[in-house]
């Protein structure tokens, strides 16, 4: 995943899984999470939007299934396939 910085008082970084349709998303407070089955469109909207926090809490927080990354961790194929049976 190609790790892209934002300005944003909410994300620090976006990278994205066009492959497999992952979205990872860093916050200020320095937790990670990833969003499974989001699509390229999401992820450019994202980047392109003036306020990527309130994009975020408007078209991907609660919309679809995610999981926390650790500090090390990498998304596993097992929790892809997890998160596909949930959708």
């Amino acid at each position: 995943m190609n790790v892209i910085a934002v300005e944003s008082s909410t994300l620090a970084a976006v990278a994205y899984d066009r492959t497999r349709e992952l979205l990872q998303l860093e916050f200020h407070s320095r937790a990670r999470y990833v969003y499974f089955g989001v699509p390229t469109t999401v992820h450019q909207a994202l980047l392109q939007a003036p306020s990527k926090g309130s994009y975020f809490n408007q078209a991907i927080r609660g919309k679809f299934p995610y999981s926390r990354v650790f500090p090390g961790q990498a998304v596993a194929p097992a929790q892809h396939r997890a998160a596909e049976r949930q959708r």
